[in-house]
């Protein structure tokens, strides 16, 4: 609690805009928890400080979750309902769209909830909320149908109309982490659009698992899958102090598979990666195909190993062909984020590292509550030094063999 404070201001005193509630939508129960845990953590060691701090009405509550569910009748219809009063609250409600394991009976077969199901349950809550909250926020990890943000033939504009959607539904702020395309906010202009980058999280776990990882332009570099991938890469590769790489894409236009133009062939552009460790950092895994295709033109180029760094791994095409590469030496790592739901053969794959992002939620949330700037938190620059920094220091004092 002390770090929190001292990093993010010493004027945690002021008022909250209202007492602090969570909904965890379906999907989201286990971030939920851990989002809860640590507010109460924090809350009980200021509790003691300042109980002044803690005379509104709400604040000082067992828990800050909010009870709610959407019950489905027989038809696969379905209403929202909330089993508590949220009237003057400040609510946060943290939705996965992504979480397929939840089920649902229609008409007696059992449904695996889509994304646009998730959706809907997200409004049938906000619906049921019915003005009476103070003020509502929507913490949607990964933003609903941000892969179709522009047009470029005669085709929908899904994730612009669904922001749309929220705003007209009286949400005041709505958070993301590492959209496809962070312009989509262009949507909204009159309400709070956050697109938060997981960056040093991403990093942190990537040194808590790898001890030996020489960090300098002698032995690693950051590569990018694509063109659309370059803003983020570019990222890591300054604050890590490393060169960059880049991969063309070039795709058949002419033919559609699945949903999108296959690709030809990789193409390669950048200094030389042979004997370098590589990062490879992407918004997300889908199938996985592309990943793997760039691992095997790594090797090709005698890259040493190589870490894919995801803020989403949905792997969906299943994880057979990500442990084939694993056991032929491709693929080292992948580090990937608890923002959405992973399969139990994922997170038990002796390749995947997760990284967890509840103490950040966590962190973005005391802040709006009390109304402060997020600045500090939305820029990791300094947090990564420190962290590379410590990792150094960490290394040169137990006298770890760098590889």
């Amino acid at each position: 609690m002390n770090s929190f404070l001292t990093e993010w201001g010493k004027d945690l005193k002021t008022i909250p805009v209202g007492p602090l509630g969570i909904i965890a939508m379906s999907g989201c129960e286990e971030m939920g928890n851990k989002v809860n845990a640590w507010l109460q953590k924090w809350n009980s060691l200021q509790e003691s400080q300042d109980e002044e701090f803690y005379t509104i009405p709400g604040v000082n509550r067992d828990s800050f979750l909010i009870k709610t569910y959407c019950p489905r009748f027989g038809t696969g219809e379905s209403k929202g309902v909330i089993k508590e009063s949220v009237r003057g609250y400040d609510i946060y409600i943290i939705v996965d769209v992504c979480a397929f394991n939840k089920t649902y009976k229609m008409y007696g077969v059992e449904v695996p909830m889509s994304p646009d199901d998730h959706f809907q349950d997200l409004k049938r809550i906000i619906a049921a909320i019915a003005g009476k909250a103070k003020r509502i926020n929507v913490i949607m990890p990964m933003l609903y149908e941000s892969r179709q943000h522009k047009r470029s033939a005669r085709e929908s504009l899904d994730c612009a109309l669904a922001l749309q959607e929220l705003q007209q539904y009286g949400v005041t702020n709505i958070i993301t982490f590492d959209a496809h395309d962070p312009r989509v906010a262009n949507a909204v202009p009159l309400i709070g659009f956050e697109n938060v980058m997981p960056t040093y999280q991403m990093i942190k776990a990537l040194c808590r698992t790898e001890k030996t990882l020489a960090i300098d332009k002698e032995n690693m570099m950051v590569v990018s899958p694509d063109e659309g991938a370059m803003q983020r890469n570019i990222f890591y590769s300054s604050v890590l102090g490393l060169d960059l790489g880049m991969f063309y894409k070039r795709r058949d236009y002419t033919t559609v598979i699945n949903g999108r133009n296959p690709i030809v062939a990789h193409e390669y552009l950048g200094a030389d990666v042979e004997g370098k460790d590589v990062i490879v950092v992407d918004d997300m895994i889908a199938s996985g195909d592309s990943m793997l295709d760039l691992c095997q033109e790594l090797k090709k180029r005698r890259a040493n190993r190589i870490y894919a760094v995801a803020t989403f791994a949905f792997f969906t095409s299943g994880i057979e062909a990500f442990n084939k590469a694993y056991e032929d030496g491709l693929l080292t790592k992948v580090i990937a984020s608890n923002l959405t739901y992973r399969r139990p053969e994922v997170q038990a794959a002796p390749w995947f590292v997760e990284a967890d992002l509840s103490k950040y939620i966590s962190y973005i949330i005391a802040t709006l509550n009390h109304d402060r700037t997020l600045s500090n938190l939305l820029n990791p620059y300094n947090r990564i030094k420190k962290l590379l920094a410590r990792y150094q220091s960490e290394q040169a004092a137990e006298g770890i063999r760098l590889v």
